[in-house]
């Protein structure tokens, strides 16, 4: 195990909007349209992005896909489309690890995300 020197500045950990610009997501080279994602935090470790923020344009989707780990995602505008059932800006929805769906929108959204581990899609 080696030893890791953890910085005590807090400003070293706090992300800025100024510092962030909305990017398409792009997955394993497949591009979502209508999808735009920002990192949040970047683990170094798992070498991904474990907390993000997904802004969907009106009529999107994300496919069908599985949570290893599980996930936590919370609207933060709009609404979102999780296996028929509608959340609106406020809700939070946890997923257990191994829990399958896809995500679509009408009328566009944005949301948090924290996703341990990830996604495998199923389609």
């Amino acid at each position: 195990m080696k030893n890791t020197v953890i910085s005590t500045d807090i400003n070293d950990y706090v992300v800025r909007k100024a510092q962030k610009e909305w990017q398409p997501l792009v997955e394993k080279g497949i591009h979502y349209t209508g999808i735009s994602v920002i990192s949040l935090h970047y683990d170094q470790q798992k070498e991904r992005s474990t907390t993000i923020l997904l802004r969907f344009e009106p009529g999107a989707s994300y496919p069908y896909h599985n949570h290893p780990a599980g996930e936590e995602v919370y609207v933060l505008s709009g609404e979102a489309i999780f296996e028929n059932v509608v959340l609106s800006e406020g809700d939070y929805l946890y997923t257990p690890p191994g829990f399958k769906h896809a995500v679509t929108t009408t009328t566009g959204c944005t949301l948090l995300f924290v996703v341990p581990e990830e996604v495998e899609i199923l389609v």
